[in-house]
């Protein structure tokens, strides 16, 4: 159990991230965009999950921000993770509630794999992370789609994270 608590300790800190992104995720001939970005993670009280700062860099977006809540289930060993943006906050505009998040955790080949189900222009897909943490001072992040339950998975954003 504590071990799958501190999964994401390796997170901590300061990095630089290269963004690589498919510019529609609904479109799996949509062009890709890359951008770099920087990601500040901080712990939260009595090791409950973390947070970041996500704030890409060099124009994309102007203004755009971002945040990333992990937070750990005791109960469950499982992990829940909340994308927040100043765009749309993470919210549902009809309860106001936070926006459903992915949910799983690492596997003892040290991948973690986290999934649940979005809207994305109208239309409900699966969603999936992948995080690989590729050694102390780089980690990878995916994320990929399903439009059909699974079967298939389209990625549609990488994240390189380098330590700063």
């Amino acid at each position: 159990m504590e071990r799958a608590r501190h999964a994401f300790d390796f997170l901590h800190g300061d990095w630089s991230v290269q963004n690589r992104r498919q510019s529609d995720y609904a479109n799996p001939d949509s062009p890709w965009e890359t951008f770099r970005a920087s990601n500040l993670v901080h712990a939260l009280p009595a090791g409950i999950g973390n947070y970041d700062e996500y704030r890409p860099l060099g124009g994309w977006r102007p203004g755009f921000v971002a945040m990333t809540l992990r937070v750990f289930d005791p109960v469950t060993a499982r992990w829940s993770i909340y994308w927040l943006t100043n765009r749309d906050g993470g919210l549902d505009p009809a309860t106001g509630m936070l926006l459903p998040p992915v949910v799983g955790r690492f596997d003892a080949d040290g991948v973690g794999r986290f999934e649940g189900e979005e809207v994305y222009q109208g239309r409900l897909a699966r969603v999936r992370f992948t995080w690989t943490r590729v050694s102390e001072r780089e980690a990878r992040w995916e994320q990929a789609y399903s439009w059909d339950d699974g079967s298939s998975w389209q990625t549609n954003w990488i994240m390189e994270f380098t330590r700063k």
